[in-house]
């Protein structure tokens, strides 16, 4: 397992109960390079949104918690923050939770000329296929074609 993701998935365990107690969840955890620094970083999200105090609170009350329980031995900088309206979608969960929304699938390969497509999201397929509604119908990306999948907005 690489080591950003053992840290992470260890912040996620620390996190959770946290986000519960201040009416939210944990949407996603990441521990990257960005630059010459690494970054922390813990999304949430709730029913009723993100605020900038809901994630300030997050950050306020996970702070203490990740200096005593150490899990990353390196400098770094934590943030919190809302998945937005423009959010990947990395695991079923998210999927799940953004079904009937717009999104935008980019592939790793071409397909029919294309590695971009946009549509409403459907359920996933009983092989765990991305499923969108586009206006030409229903299309199916096998998740292994699938290099990314968010939400998106027309502004």
């Amino acid at each position: 397992m690489a080591k950003s993701t053992s840290v992470a998935e260890a912040v996620r365990i620390l996190a959770e109960p946290i986000a519960e107690e201040l009416g939210c969840w944990i949407w996603d955890v990441e521990y990257v390079k960005e630059g010459a620094r690494r970054v922390l970083r813990i999304t949430i999200d709730s029913e009723e949104g993100v605020t900038i105090d809901d994630c300030e609170k997050m950050h306020r009350a996970i702070d203490p918690i990740l200096d005593e329980a150490d899990p990353i031995e390196e400098q770094y900088y934590l943030e919190v923050s809302s998945p937005g309206i423009e959010r990947d979608l990395k695991t079923e969960e998210h999927v799940i939770a953004c079904e009937g929304w717009d999104v935008e699938v980019r592939l790793y390969a071409p397909l029919n000329g294309s590695k971009l497509f946009r549509g409403v999201l459907l359920a996933l397929g009983q092989q765990g296929e991305v499923r969108i509604e586009t206006p030409s119908g229903v299309m199916e990306f096998p998740r292994s074609t699938v290099a990314k999948l968010m939400t998106y907005f027309e502004f």
